[in-house]
């Protein structure tokens, strides 16, 4: 079989994933509905049975995927605009734990046995049942939890304390090499950088492991002879 043709249905293969991921959006593996892996499954299924048959040609491999994509399609906006059809298609939470009632016929529906709860929990860190005033099951398989408020930590609220907003830390130096969009995201320069550096006692850039910035922390700098080797860069 020609090469260029395999090389060529792969590269549209690709670029259809492409556009196939930006219509499930912007999901964790984890946030993926039953229905995602079940578009991603198929839409493999089609790309390996038609790059190495020499019978569908690029213009077939192309007429399937933009049929397959409009079809995915189709079924988001459907789903998006009518409430039935999403909860057939994409499934609804499901309240494993209500009010701190453990509800065993959804758990038997969800296929889950106690271990495989205390696992969930400890997974959120949370060690014992109860603990735990609402659970639910996502439906694409992640658990939320939601625990007595005498199990929660005290926030600053709580405690009447003025705590002051923390910006975000942006990564400006990364083994040595400066990250110019980052500085460019923060309003920054590198000129800035080299003097503000320069202030705190870092000449050498070079020898920077690890340079971080927020508004509100300023720098947070580490360099090769801060690791635990302590010996630079090899």
């Amino acid at each position: 079989m020609d090469y260029l043709l395999i090389a060529g249905k792969l590269v549209i293969g690709l670029a259809f994933l492409l556009v196939i991921i930006r219509i499930l959006g912007r999901k964790e593996l984890a946030e993926m509905t039953p229905f995602d892996i079940v578009y991603l499954l198929i839409f493999g299924g089609i790309l390996e049975e038609s790059i190495y048959d020499d019978k569908v040609s690029i213009w077939m491999l192309i007429f399937a995927l933009i049929l397959f994509g409009l079809i995915v399609f189709a079924i988001e906006k459907i789903a998006e605009k009518s409430d039935r059809a999403r909860i057939a298609l994409m499934g609804t939470p499901d309240y494993i734990i209500k009010d701190g009632k453990l509800n065993t016929k959804r758990m038997d529906r969800n296929m889950m046995e106690m271990e495989q709860l205390r696992i969930m929990l400890r997974q959120k860190g949370v060690f014992s049942l109860r603990e735990v005033k609402d659970l639910v099951i996502e439906p694409g398989g992640s658990v939320s939890i939601n625990t007595y408020a005498k199990y929660k930590p005290a926030t600053a609220a709580d405690l009447n304390v003025e705590k002051p907003e923390e910006d975000p830390s942006v990564l400006l130096i990364d083994g040595g090499f400066v990250k110019e969009d980052m500085l460019e995201l923060v309003g920054k320069n590198k000129q800035w950088l080299h003097d503000q550096l320069a202030d705190q006692g870092y000449h050498d850039l070079d020898q920077i492991l690890y340079c971080e910035w927020s508004e509100t922390e300023g720098f947070y700098i580490r360099t090769y002879a801060d690791t635990t080797d302590a010996g630079g860069r090899e």
